[in-house]
């Protein structure tokens, strides 16, 4: 049975962010569930959770919070499988608090950390991980790789048309 794949955001508000890696996790057909849980409001829960991640097959966890954002933290805190943070834009520092608080983490306890709002890269990262243990996964980033470079050609072709006719 192949691993699933966690998402965890800390307030349901962050959906409308999240829904991109879950996009990627579809597409690349990777079994996932979907919570929410704070690490400041329940943070009994989301311990709980990933204290039993692995033995609930679950390969990795993508959390998202923004502002204080201890919410990948303290799941890396509980699992040895890997956590990816995305960090969400939600207050006055423009995500910039987030970012810091999920990537700066101590000694022991990291957490896998992609760029404000960025879930769609938080959903590749997950794949690229599960995909170490799967070939069938491998194959298909090597082909989505392949997806975007024909299609930055196709692009190029288009615009070395449009400078032509100027």
């Amino acid at each position: 049975m192949s691993k699933k794949a966690a998402v965890i955001m800390g307030s349901d508000s962050d959906f409308p962010v999240v829904k991109a890696a879950i996009e990627k996790l579809k597409a690349f057909e990777i079994p996932y569930e979907v919570h929410v849980m704070s690490a400041h409001r329940t943070p009994e829960a989301a311990a709980e959770f990933a204290k039993h991640a692995e033995e609930n097959n679950f390969g990795v966890i993508i959390a998202a919070a923004g502002m204080a954002a201890h919410l990948a933290g303290v799941l890396a805190a509980h699992t040895v499988i890997p956590v990816i943070g995305i960090p969400i834009k939600s207050s006055a520092l423009e995500g910039m608090d987030a970012l810091l608080s999920t990537v700066q983490m101590p000694p022991g306890i990291p957490v896998a950390t992609v760029g404000i709002n960025n879930a769609a890269n938080a959903g590749i990262l997950a794949v690229q991980m599960l995909a170490l243990s799967d070939p069938a996964l491998t194959e298909a980033l090597h082909q989505m790789k392949s997806d975007m470079a024909e299609g930055v050609s196709r692009k190029d072709a288009a615009v070395q048309k449009m400078a032509e006719e100027l």
